[in-house]
């Protein structure tokens, strides 16, 4: 889970300004965290003091409406009444890390993402980014391959993970949409040599930097262990006493 935080605070300065290249600053003085470790946060909580998912979504988004949220996703947590609203974007991938470690079986993970991403993001797409993310999260903590991670998420999402970093690179755009962010997330994953490595390939390609190293990131983390203590350090000072506090609980209780 902190995997997934530490690339969306990496890349929250890459979204907007897209790099291209794997030679770039780690952190600078407009680093952040956004939306993508908000509701990160908010997953963990729920599993941890047995929340409700969308009650404890809508809060902790009502409580850092600056984070960067989508329009839609806006409009969302500021009505009384929300309800999913049809979205195919990455927003639910993005906050599923938590449940990749939650859950000790791949049909409970299924079921667990499909219930957080309907919550706002119920259409097909979305969904199934959500439970590729998680359930490469699974694998990679079960000490499966990195062909054996890419070969079941191949036969059972139908994702292309054949591509390479290089060759996405050149032609890659912004795209928000979960097909056209999580195999990319998954790719730069596959391809890397160690956790910082596979941030730099995730934020390289560009378009939705910091989601994508978020989701990359959380996989990271699953296979390759400890997150560089320097990046960790640095994470953590940007982060609310509030989110450090449910990280230090999930990871004695959760992930051990």
């Amino acid at each position: 889970m902190l995997g997934a935080i530490c690339g969306d605070v990496i890349g929250s300065v890459y979204e907007r300004n897209n790099v291209k290249s794997k030679q770039f600053q780690l952190f600078s003085k407009d680093t952040r965290f956004t939306d993508d470790t908000v509701l990160t946060i908010a997953i963990a909580d729920a599993i941890l003091h047995k929340k409700y998912f969308g009650a404890t979504i809508h809060r902790y988004s009502v409580n850092y409406p600056k984070a960067g949220f989508g329009s839609r996703f806006r409009e969302w947590f500021k009505s009384k009444h929300p309800k999913p609203y049809g979205s195919y974007g990455n927003g639910s991938a993005m906050r599923v890390s938590p449940i990749g470690y939650a859950y000790d079986t791949i049909p409970e993970i299924m079921r667990v993402a499909e219930k957080t991403s309907s919550i706002s993001h119920n259409h097909p797409d979305a969904i199934k980014g959500a439970q590729a993310i998680a359930v490469s999260i699974f694998l990679a903590r079960s000490k499966k391959s990195k062909p054996e991670i890419k070969s079941y998420i191949e036969k059972e999402f139908g994702y292309d993970l054949n591509r390479t970093i290089d060759s996405i690179r050149p032609i890659y755009k912004f795209d928000v949409s979960a097909k056209g962010s999580v195999p990319e997330a998954i790719i730069a994953f596959l391809e890397s040599t160690d956790y910082e490595d596979a941030i730099r390939n995730a934020i390289s390609i560009g378009g939705d930097s910091d989601t994508i190293a978020c989701m990359c990131g959380a996989i990271a983390e699953a296979h390759y262990g400890a997150i560089p203590a320097d990046i960790v350090t640095e994470v953590k000072k940007i982060l609310p006493t509030e989110f450090k506090t449910i990280i230090d609980e999930f990871y004695l209780k959760v992930v051990k």
